[in-house]
């Protein structure tokens, strides 16, 4: 169909397209496949949080179970975004000088959780380590808000005065 389209409206058949093209061709979703996969994604990381903090209060392996839990919960939901925008945009998006700091802090604790978890076996600092890791997507998160990081922070310093 296309090789038809391009004959009847002049365009030569030899006509090459980008690698990048052809990719972003191939892989367009309709907006409301994006949105039923960005809401299937982001629920699917909330459950992963909800079920990690369940399995907190088992004995031996819970501590472990919830920061992995928890840390997959949180890729996830970050990963949902990707769906609306795409992922060179979130990405691009994510590493502007606005949200550079949140962004790094956010990736910084997803690792040292899993680290604090599977190579240093400290339950305690990894249970920290997810409570930064909130915080630190929370802030992220409110970054693409118009003005709310300066309405936090003026709520902020207006409760410690």
């Amino acid at each position: 169909m296309d090789k038809l389209r391009r004959v009847l409206s002049g365009r030569e058949e030899n006509e090459e397209v980008g690698l990048t093209a052809q990719i972003l061709d191939s892989t367009t979703l309709s907006f409301g496949t994006r949105v039923k996969w960005f809401v299937i994604c982001f629920a699917g990381g909330v459950l992963c949080s909800i079920l990690g903090t369940a399995l907190l209060f088992l004995p031996n392996t819970g501590g472990k179970l919830f920061a992995v839990f928890y840390t997959l919960g949180n890729i996830a939901a970050l990963s949902s975004t990707c769906f609306l925008m795409g992922p060179f945009k979130q990405l691009k998006r994510m590493f502007e000088p606005t949200r550079l700091i949140a962004t790094i802090m956010m990736l910084l604790f997803l690792v040292l959780t899993l680290c604090a978890v599977f190579w240093w076996n400290k339950k305690g600092l990894a249970i920290i380590f997810c409570i930064l890791q909130f915080l630190a997507m929370t802030w992220y998160s409110i970054s693409y808000i118009p003005f709310a990081r300066d309405a936090v922070m003026k709520c902020f310093t207006s409760c410690l005065s």
